[in-house]
């Protein structure tokens, strides 16, 4: 059984069925790239497997464990991203990353690193108020970097960013596969990892037996 293993999802959001008998396995090393439309469910999928969403149907192991029967281990292994930064106006680019390092228990000595591989060292000491929309994105990058989190789950992680930031988020992400992680992130065609899997969500759409099945 691949590490990360999904087997016949389905997913509701707001009262839609969004998709349906959805499966992939991911073996260490290995990543998943979500496509299809605005609409398509892969916002929903990846908060699906964050847990942040409940799931219909289906199952998802990791390492063999349905990750519904050890939430709080699932969870420690993610790290998250999606389209809000969360980075705190008040506190400095530094403050904001070391503080997720020390909740996370990871490696402060990391930190210079991860700023510089985001081209935020220069703002390091800045509060998060004043950044920029890409430089928020970048700080909220170095935080997934730092996280030390085996498995990334990424919400269009490239949106916002300018050419050399997106040259070290591809930098950032083969280091996590090379290392043995994992990543799911969900695309528009800006991500380019010639190793990644591709997936289209809309082959997954609910046909018109599954919207008239009772799903209740």
């Amino acid at each position: 059984m691949p590490a990360l293993n999904a087997e016949n999802l389905a997913c509701r959001r707001g009262g839609r069925l969004v998709f349906t008998g959805l499966g992939f396995g991911l073996e260490q090393g290995e990543a998943l790239l979500l496509t299809g439309r605005n609409g398509s469910g892969k916002s929903s999928l990846l908060r699906l497997l964050a847990l942040m969403t409940p799931r219909l149907r289906g199952s998802l192991t990791w390492t063999g464990i349905e990750v519904a029967e050890q939430p709080e281990a699932w969870r420690l292994a993610l790290a998250w991203l999606g389209h809000a930064d969360a980075i705190k106006p008040d506190l400095t680019v530094r403050e904001s990353l070391a503080g997720a390092q020390l909740l996370r228990k990871g490696r402060l000595d990391s930190l210079d690193h991860a700023l510089g591989r985001f081209d935020l060292t220069a703002i390091a000491d800045r509060p998060g108020r004043y950044l920029s929309a890409g430089q928020r994105r970048r700080a909220a990058l170095a935080r997934v970097m730092l996280s030390g989190a085996p498995i990334w789950l990424l919400d269009e992680p490239a949106a916002g960013l300018d050419e050399p930031s997106r040259g070290a988020l591809h930098l950032t992400l083969r280091e996590h596969m090379k290392s043995g992680g994992l990543a799911v992130i969900s695309t528009h065609g800006d991500i380019h990892l010639p190793s990644a899997r591709p997936i289209d969500l809309g082959e997954f759409a609910p046909s018109a037996d599954a919207l008239a099945e009772d799903w209740s």
